[in-house]
C-alpha cells in the first residue's frame, strides 16, 4: 500500500529575503501572492492556472541563515503541460540569471534554475506514458536536445487536470 500523490501541491522555502523571494517567483513564474502573513514574515504564492490555494509558500528567516546544501529538501520538480514550456522555461532563467542547466531523464525533460537563495528546482515536462518504454523504469541523466525534443512532441500536453482560468 502507500500513499498515493499524484503532483507536488506545494511547497514551503525557508528564505532570506521575503519580498526578494515574492518579486523573483511573481516575475519569473507568474505566481500571485495568494495571502501573506506580516506577523509571520510569510508569503502564500499561486500559480494563475493551479486551482489550489497556495503553490509556495516562502518564510523569512533573515539574510545570516545558511544557503541549502545541508540535510533537507534537495530540489523540488514543477510539471508544466506541454514541450514549449521548457523552453520558455530556460529564456525566463537565463534572463533572470537563475538558469543551472538542463538534462534528458528519459521519460521527462528537464530545465533546472535556483531562486536568490540558492534553493535549487526543476522544471520537467513528462513523455505520455504510454511512450515512456524503456524509461519505464530507468531514469538516465542525458544531454538535453530541446529543439529535437520540441520538433518531436509539440503540441502535446501532458500534466493532466489544468484549471484553464485563475480561480475567481
Amino acid at each position: 500500500m502507500g500513499i498515493n500523490p499524484v503532483r507536488l501541491n506545494h511547497a514551503v522555502f525557508y528564505v532570506s529575503d521575503l519580498a526578494r523571494s515574492v518579486a523573483f517567483y511573481t516575475e519569473v513564474f507568474g505566481m500571485e501572492i495568494a495571502a501573506s502573513e506580516a506577523r509571520m514574515g510569510a508569503a502564500f504564492l499561486r500559480l494563475p492556472r493551479s486551482g489550489n490555494h497556495h503553490d509556495l509558500g516562502l518564510f523569512a528567516v533573515g539574510p545570516d541563515a545558511t544557503p541549502k546544501r545541508r540535510i533537507g529538501l534537495y530540489h523540488l520538480a514543477w510539471q508544466v503541460d506541454a514541450i514549449e514550456d521548457l523552453d520558455t522555461a530556460r529564456q525566463l532563467l537565463t534572463a533572470a540569471d537563475a538558469y543551472s542547466g538542463e538534462s534528458d531523464h528519459g521519460a521527462t525533460k528537464s530545465i533546472y534554475g535556483t531562486d536568490p537563495d540558492g534553493n535549487e528546482f526543476e522544471i520537467m515536462w513528462m513523455l505520455p506514458v504510454e511512450k515512456w518504454g524503456e524509461f519505464d523504469d530507468l531514469a538516465p541523466v542525458l544531454p538535453l536536445d530541446l529543439p529535437g525534443a520540441i520538433n518531436e512532441w509539440s503540441g502535446v500536453r501532458t500534466a493532466g487536470r489544468i484549471v484553464t482560468e485563475a480561480p475567481a
